[in-house]
């Protein structure tokens, strides 16, 4: 009987407490389930957003690149819609590419700029850079250009980076920066390399 006793107390406590604290406590569980649930969800959205950027991005790369208008639609479709997804900057880059080869570099301009700050991807942001830092050279706008490059980067790149700022200064008139640029990206470069050999030969036609 003492043991039924002691049962009941135990009872009448674990109610009383209940009572006291159980609103909380259940609002807590809730709000930890509903935490998750969010969190499962968003994690489905994101799966589901990126394979449906990949199919996109497929279609993108295999339309025939003579149709220009399509290409482009289905890019900004990807920067706009997709913007989250790595699929978005290499859409960017490839439809670049795409209006460089048909001499529109208005929009090759505008694509590059976004990739070059939006992309998910450091490889894409880098490419991005310098490409479009090149067709910034080409346009002789060279201080733009040169702000691009000094941007930090993916350091595979430095090596490529550094050989356009040393044409870059060349084309300035500036042999001292030119040449601590070419020997910088000789460090950086992969020493049998073709680009390699022609940065060191730009080094050695300095004579300084």
């Amino acid at each position: 009987m003492a043991y039924d006793l002691e049962e009941q107390e135990q009872l009448d406590e674990f109610k009383a407490w209940w009572k006291k604290s159980g609103k909380l406590i259940s609002n807590l569980i809730l709000v930890v389930l509903l935490a998750y649930a969010g969190w499962q969800g968003y994690h489905y959205f994101q799966a589901k957003k990126s394979v449906e950027a990949s199919t996109l991005y497929q279609t993108l790369v295999t339309t025939d690149t003579s149709k220009l208008a399509d290409i482009q639609a289905q890019a900004t479709k990807l920067t706009a819609d997709y913007a989250g997804t790595p699929y978005a900057g290499r859409a960017a880059i490839y439809a670049a590419k795409v209006n460089i080869a048909a001499n529109d570099h208005k929009n090759a301009k505008t694509q590059l700029e976004w990739a070059a700050k939006n992309a998910k991807e450091s490889t894409t942001k880098a490419i991005a850079s310098l490409q479009l830092a090149g067709i910034l050279f080409e346009e002789k706008s060279y201080d733009a250009a040169l702000k691009l490059l000094s941007s930090d980067s993916d350091k595979g790149f430095v090596g490529l980076k550094e050989d356009l700022k040393g044409d870059i200064y060349m084309a300035q008139g500036k042999k001292t920066e030119a040449k601590k640029a070419y020997e910088t990206a000789l460090i950086e470069l992969d020493s049998q390399g073709r680009l390699s050999q022609y940065t060191r030969q730009k080094l050695e036609s300095l004579g300084v």
